[in-house]
């Protein structure tokens, strides 16, 4: 078996160096002439996939070690036989930890306390569901809008104007669709965007152009009152500094980059490979998972829930050291601006998860359980 693999999946030469023999190539870089001897193509969200990629190919098999498919020309590969998967809700646990860092930054530099907002999450899927678990497990006001869900499920759905109306934070998790019943390519426009309630948070890290950034820098320019926290932008990986430079936050597309998410993703395809080739998949994430450097933590009696849920955070993952690098990488030439971008994300520093804290309480009180089990953490 011969397997082409993007060179920022981790661990591939673990799960797949049994199967056959591996190749790496960067991402943006794999191009038809590559595959021209490949049976498996193993990538990541900056690989476009289809027919100019694979036609004439070998290639029968392609995983994608992301939660995202909008880079897969998905009609076109199951009209071709080719067999896909990608690895839904792999990283879903790190764009949480993602955002609530982003909000512990905008709490601090607004002084307006993260219970009092009301918070408005757009896609219920496996980042967004997980997200309104955490939020409604705090015991702050959530609502969500996801009118594909709705539509299967009934239930307590708010519109995306209900969204714009009663919400002081708005967190974008929907995948990017540029046709169907409910598409999201700029879902926030101009006129959505203008109707933001005054000193709205507004936080995207799911696809660029499900905002219109062009139109959010003008919003941004008038409206000062306005935080955007972004982590993914319309043209990556060439961003323009002016609208980097509006954000209260600008991370370049790393918001689910935990070690755990990444290294969930290589294992969810290896099973799904596994599963098309008839072998047992018999490597275990479990086994190669490095020790945290943090295992725990311990609180006294003094405690507040403040205090306990910033701890918990920030021990983890504190958004401003990426915004710190993405913003010192803007600063050079504008022809090598997509090559640095790239670079940050290839070299991201080594991030673990809240979920693996152990949480020792010198006084468990129920206020300061409530945060530990609502961030996934576990209470010692």
């Amino acid at each position: 078996m011969r397997i082409l693999a993007d060179e920022n999946i981790p661990l591939a030469e673990a799960f797949f160096g049994g199967s056959g023999e591996i190749r790496r190539r960067p991402g943006r870089a794999i191009c038809r002439s590559d595959l021209l001897d490949c049976d498996v193509l193993l990538v990541r969200s900056v690989t476009r996939v289809d027919a100019a990629l694979l036609q004439g190919t070998p290639v029968r098999f392609v995983g994608t070690c992301t939660i995202g498919t909008d880079h897969l020309d998905l009609a076109w590969l199951v009209a071709a036989g080719i067999q896909w998967a990608s690895a839904p809700g792999c990283n879903a646990r790190g764009v949480v930890d993602y955002v609530l860092g982003s909000l512990l930054a905008l709490a601090e530099h607004t002084g307006l306390p993260l219970a009092s907002r009301c918070y408005g999450i757009v896609g219920a899927g496996q980042v967004g569901g997980r997200l309104h678990q955490v939020l409604a497990g705090l015991g702050w006001a959530v609502r969500v809008c996801d009118p594909l869900r709705q539509a299967r499920e009934g239930g307590d759905f708010a519109s995306l104007e209900q969204l714009l109306d009663e919400c002081d934070v708005l967190s974008l998790h929907t995948p990017l669709t540029c046709s169907g019943d409910h598409p999201t390519r700029h879902l926030l426009g101009q006129h959505t965007l203008a109707r933001l309630r005054p000193g709205t948070w507004l936080i995207n890290a799911s696809r660029g152009a499900v905002i219109d950034n062009r139109a959010l820098g003008e919003q941004l320019v008038q409206r000062p009152d306005l935080q955007a926290v972004l982590d993914v932008w319309e043209g990556e990986p060439d961003v323009p500094p002016p609208l980097p430079a509006l954000c209260r936050i600008a991370t370049p597309h790393i918001a689910g980059y935990s070690l755990e998410g990444k290294l969930r993703g290589t294992a969810m395809i290896d099973q799904a490979f596994c599963r098309w080739a008839g072998l047992p998949a018999e490597i275990r994430l479990d086994g190669l998972l490095p020790e945290p450097p943090l295992a725990g933590l311990s609180f006294s009696a003094q405690a507040t829930p403040e205090q306990l849920l910033a701890c918990l955070c920030r021990a983890v993952y504190d958004p401003r050291r990426d915004d710190a690098d993405f913003r010192r990488s803007l600063a050079g030439p504008a022809d090598s601006r997509p090559a640095r971008f790239d670079a940050l994300r290839r070299d991201y520093p080594l991030r673990r998860e809240i979920a693996g804290l152990q949480v020792q309480l010198q006084a468990p009180r129920p206020e300061l359980l409530q945060v530990v089990r609502a961030l996934g953490a576990t209470p010692g």
